[in-house]
């Protein structure tokens, strides 16, 4: 008992003793919820877990035919692959803009990541009075210029897309405060010995600034690509997948399934979650073997 005691008296020990509270985290609320939803996988029970019964892979087998599925992941992939590469490049050109630390600047930096501080919910409900087509701001001033009130969130080929907008908005700060680092520790000297050769500035962008950055772009990439995998608050609360399933992503149809309609099959909700975690491990490795090579690539 005493060695153990002096073990945790030493830096190392301390360290440990640091990082047991985030580890207890993540083994109850992530590693035990991960397990238990593969095993549910193959089982067949409702949400009341009564009369849960083996049925081996007859929940994947069943995602093959079942037409709603493959069009949640496509709106999923169509969410997420216009969704991401938006928020990137807008972030990385604000961050371009407000990284001199001056007064104006700095309040900049402010105001653009204040949305991401704010609930995502609060933000998907202040979004739908503003897009609402009777009531709302945006749709008032396209009548006030002569055009038509458009019904941003009930027109199937306009939901989607005012989502995303309204993502973009509410997420680019975040990825913008991570790119700004990044450009504030590239060194100066770089840059003057570029402008000594005569390099322009987009010069100095393409070939110091986005090389530089590929270590904080990856990060920004990977970390956004996960979570517009997994999308679920702002559709729940803006469109709840609708109109005609056209914005229901494979998270809100694990809700449904699971959770909101009759017979409320756990069990192949969470067959599906599993194949969305696989197609998570699949494209993010994927990027992080990229970026990898790519970060290795531009340092030699």
């Amino acid at each position: 008992m005493i060695q153990y005691l002096n073990f945790f008296k030493k830096p190392q020990g301390a360290a440990y003793l640091f990082i047991l509270p985030a580890c207890v985290i993540l083994l109850i609320f992530t590693v035990i919820p991960l397990l238990a939803t593969l095993v549910i996988s193959v089982l067949k029970m409702d949400i009341f877990l009564k009369g849960a019964s083996y049925s081996g892979m007859d929940n994947f087998q069943k995602l093959w035919g079942d037409e709603r599925y493959w069009n949640a992941m496509k709106n999923t992939f169509y969410f997420t692959f216009v969704q991401m590469p938006l928020q990137i490049m807008l972030a990385l050109v604000v961050a371009v803009f407000v990284s001199a630390n001056t007064l104006f600047r700095k309040i900049l930096r402010t105001v653009f990541f204040l949305p991401f501080v704010c609930s995502l919910t609060a933000i998907a409900i202040v979004w739908s009075f503003l897009l609402d087509p009777q009531t709302g701001m945006y749709t008032h001033y396209l009548d006030v210029i002569g055009l038509p009130r458009l019904e941003f969130l009930r027109d199937p080929q306009l939901a989607m897309p005012s989502i995303i907008v309204m993502t973009v908005w509410r997420n680019f700060g975040y990825s913008m405060i991570i790119l700004i680092a990044g450009i504030q520790s590239i060194p100066q000297s770089y840059y003057e010995a570029a402008q000594i050769d005569g390099a322009s500035k987009l010069k100095q962008f393409s070939n110091i600034t986005i090389p530089m950055l590929i270590p904080a772009l990856s990060f920004c990439v990977i970390t956004t690509t996960i979570s517009a995998l997994q999308v679920f608050d702002q559709i729940f609360v803006t469109t709840q997948g609708g109109p005609l399933y056209k914005t229901e992503t494979v998270v809100n149809y694990v809700y449904n399934t699971g959770f909101k309609l009759a017979p409320f099959d756990l069990g192949y909700a969470s067959a599906i979650s599993v194949s969305l975690l696989v197609v998570i491990m699949v494209i993010t490795l994927s990027m992080n073997h990229f970026f990898l090579k790519k970060e290795t690539t531009d340092v030699l």
